[in-house]
């Protein structure tokens, strides 16, 4: 072998070398610390501890494991392990409920199905009826968030408005459905579902019916409006009515009193149940597709003025938003399945039989604190007493008013 083919052998044999060396360094030895960029902040990490992943139009978040969500506890922060004790619900009225909710002061009110009259339950825990009227067969009830007055909906199609204070009682067309009171509980909206496809329209009127004002026609779309009057008075319905994004993705319009331009939210699936936070501001809302295995999953957005859309967060609970009730504008206690089988975002039902944990969610930092509650409910709906000491809920499988100490 020739001199120059030695060398040639011996300067690749060295590359070699050096090669296999520096790799072994890089695998065993190299600092692997994510940079930083000019802000100094990490840029090539994927964790997501304190912060939420955010999403713009069409964009799934990163950093989240979106097909099987976990949910993160903070340990030394679980509700009840702290104290070392866990805690034990409290059964506070054993008829079986409809209409659950809370007044302008926050206390509890609800329809008992048993001896047909209405109730609240005060600060010290004691029942106070709000009428000696009884109302048979009620089959649901929605209520003003300022007044003590409601629409009361009956299995023939009867819908009757009445105010606990006054007395004063109203009937409305049988054609109106899904009522929603204004902030202000002056108003109504509803959807006027005539049996002609052109006379189904979105309207608002007076509380007691009078006053009727067309919002906008639904046609054959009236099972895509959700009525639902924003704390803020600007949204009066979201329609899943805008344009065609695909199988799993929606526009969701939100529809103003006076044909508001409003910004649209893109939504990654269907089923769409959502929840107005106290001042309007922001939107809790769960959708299912196939990508998560048609489970729910949690979201927040932006949903105020020129905001609406902005913000999009996946919130990383399987759950729906009606399981959820907000504590203000940044924390929301929700209950959460222990498991959920496949498709049981257009079967709820499916989890009608499994056990909730129940979080509290940081809506800006994506933290859940877990209250350790030492029984199995499967929970229907959640509110918060006034100063945050109390949570009540009502059980699918059990009848009555459950509270728990925060």
């Amino acid at each position: 072998m020739d001199t120059k083919k030695r060398i040639i052998i011996i300067i690749l044999f060295s590359i070699l070398c050096l090669g296999l060396g520096y790799l072994l360094y890089w695998v065993f030895f190299a600092d692997k610390t994510p940079t930083t960029g000019p802000d100094k902040n990490i840029t090539n990490t994927t964790s997501t501890i304190g912060k939420l992943p955010t999403a713009g139009e069409g964009t799934i978040p990163t950093g989240s494991d979106t097909t099987n969500v976990g949910l993160p506890t903070a340990g030394s922060l679980n509700i009840g392990q702290t104290t070392g004790r866990e805690i034990t619900s409290q059964q506070v009225v054993k008829s079986p409920l409809i209409g659950v909710s809370t007044d302008a002061n926050g206390q509890v009110k609800f329809y008992d199905q048993i001896d047909g009259k209405f109730y609240r339950l005060n600060a010290n825990g004691d029942l106070q009826p709000l009428s000696d009227e009884v109302f048979y067969n009620v089959q649901k009830v929605t209520w003003s968030k300022v007044k003590n007055e409601s629409v009361l909906e009956y299995p023939d199609g009867s819908n009757i408005y009445y105010n606990f204070d006054t007395g004063k009682k109203a009937t409305l067309p049988k054609h109106w459905q899904d009522f929603s009171f204004a902030p202000t509980g002056d108003k109504i909206a509803a959807k006027s579902e005539g049996l002609d496809v052109e006379n189904r329209w979105l309207v608002t009127a007076d509380s007691d019916g009078k006053n009727i004002k067309l919002i906008e026609p639904m046609g054959d779309n009236a099972s895509k409006v959700i009525v639902d009057w924003s704390p803020n008075k600007q949204i009066v319905a979201l329609s899943a009515t805008g344009e065609a994004l695909g199988d799993d993705r929606q526009e969701i319009l939100m529809v103003g009193l006076n044909k508001e331009n409003f910004p649209s939210i893109t939504v990654e699936g269907r089923g769409l149940k959502s929840s107005w936070s106290p001042t309007g501001k922001k939107l809790i809302y769960s959708v299912y597709s196939a990508r998560n295995d048609y489970k729910p999953e949690l979201w927040v957005v932006d949903a105020e003025g020129d905001n609406i859309g902005s913000n999009r967060r996946l919130l990383g609970a399987n759950t729906w938003a009606d399981k959820c009730t907000f504590a203000d504008e940044r924390y929301a206690y929700c209950a959460v399945p222990i498991a959920l089988q496949t498709g049981a975002g257009f079967a709820p039902a499916l989890a009608d039989g499994t056990p909730d944990q129940i979080f509290k969610i940081d809506l800006e930092s994506g933290v859940k604190i877990q209250v350790s509650l030492n029984e199995n409910h499967t929970i229907n709906s959640m509110y918060l007493s006034p100063d945050g000491t109390k949570l009540y809920f009502t059980d699918k499988n059990q009848a009555g008013l459950f509270n728990i100490s925060l």
